[in-house]
């Protein structure tokens, strides 16, 4: 893994797999939630069959990075240890590993051991951290030794009491000052690859998050590639008054959205319906562009 300061000729560059992925080209991150109890029923996927056949599935569809999580983060949801994390994530991540080799893999953990094992002993290309090292206090200095790209998303609180959380004077300026002191604290520590989350659902009322998407385009003052996790969320289903399972449909005029609102990664259960998105977008821009 590189770690050079890739922000340059307009582009939004990380070092993955020996190589470069331009994020400004919308990507697709797939999800695999090796978990009991995911609020979106059709990503658990805790048998070693299941997950084999989302990875496939999201591989022939177009997924750019298939993301695999063992610790739920749905609102009020048990904190597990790291063993179980750890039980629940290398079996997954062997059998992916095996099938793909040049897959972009990340993990979705925030305990600094967990990202150094899943790195140096199984290959993963990125860290999806949703406490921006809050969880795990000496996540940053392992990613600067581990030199991987790292995601960090805004949260307040915990998986546990996030909903009690989601009072905010000013929200766009609290996320602000959030991401800018962590970013502060990365670069210090040498790490360049960095990519923002600003956490949909994460310690934020449905209002919040509506206002969140409609302002996404602030946070690109930080000149770093963002990513959107809107995939089947309550602010969707509540709102349309449907299940998760039922909210395909407006996953995808709010991953529209936020692709218009300046997202570079789309972190989605769906990756055909979100390859869709980018591809009838580009030929809109394409087409927009050419002289007759």
């Amino acid at each position: 893994m590189g770690n050079k300061d890739t922000s340059f000729s307009g582009k939004y560059l990380i070092h993955c797999r020996a190589t470069f992925m331009d994020l400004s080209v919308p990507r697709i991150m797939g999800i695999v939630n090796v978990t009991p109890d995911s609020f979106y029923e059709g990503s658990q996927t805790m048998q070693e069959e299941a997950v084999m056949k989302q990875a496939d599935r999201m591989v022939c569809e177009g997924v750019d990075i298939v993301d695999v999580g063992g610790y739920s983060s749905r609102p009020g949801a048990e904190h597990i240890s790291q063993q179980e994390e750890l039980s629940r994530l290398l079996p997954a991540l062997e059998k992916i590993r095996a099938a793909y080799p040049d897959l972009i893999l990340s993990v979705d953990t925030f305990r600094p051991e967990v990202a150094r094992i899943v790195v140096e002993d199984y290959d993963v290309d990125i860290i999806n951290d949703i406490s921006a090292g809050e969880m795990g206090p000496s996540m940053f200095e392992t990613i600067a030794d581990l030199n991987v790209p790292y995601i960090m998303m805004h949260m307040k609180g915990t998986p546990q009491n996030m909903k009690e959380k989601a009072h905010y004077q000013e929200m766009m300026k609290e996320i602000t000052r959030y991401f800018s002191a962590r970013v502060d604290g990365l670069r210090r520590l040498g790490v360049k690859d960095i990519i923002l989350d600003p956490g949909f659902g994460f310690g934020k009322t449905i209002d919040h998050n509506y206002q969140l998407l409609s302002r996404l385009e602030e946070l690109k003052i930080f000149g770093l590639p963002l990513m959107v996790g809107l995939s089947r969320k309550s602010m969707i289903y509540k709102v349309l008054n449907v299940s998760p399972d039922q909210a395909l449909n407006g996953t995808t005029v709010l991953n529209t959205l936020a692709l218009e609102r300046g997202a570079n990664l789309l972190r989605v259960h769906d990756v055909k319906q979100a390859r869709e998105i980018i591809t009838l977008k580009d030929k809109m821009e394409r087409s927009a562009g050419s002289v007759e």
